[in-house]
């Protein structure tokens, strides 16, 4: 017998944005899924998480992975939970994760998807503190930044996900951290939940001159996630061998020119070569994938403790994920931002 008819609805790309996405860029499909063979799982996505990265991959210009195609589901990853399995390493009510993308349903062979830890007090914090932003955090702060106790850490997009757990783990190691993040409500956030030591808000029209003010004794370690003008604020105030993890640049993910004003590129390679600065990019499950239990065993008793905390913006329905997608892109989300698609239970 065959299996019941199960209906599929995913959000497409169906074309390339020019600068910033729009809803156009999207839509929103209904199709039925075939049958499962020997091996498969039937997943039906409970949350799906946005992230900046999706960004590059509705580009086809040359990237470290490659994009998505005209006409083919938005990449991203999600909690979902097994709802059939024809795989004897997966029961039906699993929960897992893993890269399924933008729909309600997928169909899996067992192979990139992984079990969601147990006892969590939300399954979407696979997606989050203790997902690929809380991986992406910890081992370009540890691996790059070398932090050490006494120096002082600025992070940009500090209420977000990645920048969130970047400071409250230098906090953790010794360090002075300064957030970076837009509009007082955020900042205040950073600084009474987070526990920051300040954050400056990159909105104020004085932001250069409150950075260096929050930064009296210079910027060690400098955790990069925005780019554009909060980059060039920091770079006058980074000390000699400070490091930079290049984690994302946010600011030009819509850029479709080059940027305005004098060009700044002799004054970057200067300060780096006189002051012996270290930038490093990396993608953090091509370059720290097998590492990965090393992260779970360090921020899993962290977040038990309560001394990382995390929040989560929660948008409903999976057909509002385009435009949650594109306010994420203008920072309009506050702190991790996921779609619930489907109750949890």
């Amino acid at each position: 017998m065959s299996d019941p008819m199960t209906l599929n609805q995913r959000i497409v790309l169906v074309s390339r944005p020019v600068g910033a996405p729009t809803p156009e860029n999207f839509r929103l499909e209904r199709v039925a899924l075939p049958d499962l063979a020997d091996g498969q799982v039937l997943l039906k996505t409970l949350y799906l998480s946005l992230d900046p990265y999706m960004r590059g991959r509705m580009s086809d210009a040359p990237s470290y992975a490659a994009p998505v195609e005209i006409g083919d589901v938005m990449t991203g990853g999600a909690v979902s939970r097994v709802e059939r399995s024809l795989n004897p390493k997966f029961q039906e009510g699993d929960l897992v994760v893993g890269v399924t993308g933008w729909q309600s349903h997928s169909i899996n062979d067992g192979r990139g998807i992984i079990p969601v830890p147990k006892g969590l007090p939300s399954p979407s914090m696979a997606l989050g503190v203790l997902g690929m932003p809380g991986m992406t955090a910890y081992m370009g702060l540890m691996d790059i930044g070398q932090p050490k106790s006494g120096e002082t850490l600025v992070v940009a997009a500090a209420s977000g996900a990645v920048g969130s757990v970047v400071g409250q783990v230098a906090k953790i190691k010794g360090l002075r951290v300064v957030g970076v993040a837009g509009g007082a409500d955020k900042c205040r956030y950073v600084v009474e939940e987070l526990g920051f030591d300040a954050c400056v808000d990159h909105k104020s029209a004085s932001f250069a001159d409150d950075l260096a003010q929050a930064c009296p004794k210079g910027i060690d370690i400098y955790y990069e996630n925005v780019g554009g003008k909060v980059f060039d604020a920091v770079v006058p105030l980074l000390n000699p061998k400070a490091r930079i993890p290049l984690c994302g640049l946010i600011a030009s993910y819509n850029a479709s020119e080059a940027p305005s004003g004098p060009d700044r590129l002799p004054l970057l390679q200067r300060t780096l070569l006189t002051k012996r600065v270290r930038i490093q990019g990396f993608i953090v499950f091509d370059d720290y994938g097998d590492r990965q239990p090393e992260f779970i065993s360090a921020m899993a008793p962290w977040v038990r403790d309560g001394k990382v905390k995390f929040r989560e913006d929660v948008v409903d329905g999976l057909e509002n994920a385009p435009q949650a997608f594109i306010g994420l892109l203008e920072g309009r989300n506050f702190g991790k931002l996921v779609v619930r698609v489907a109750q949890s239970e």
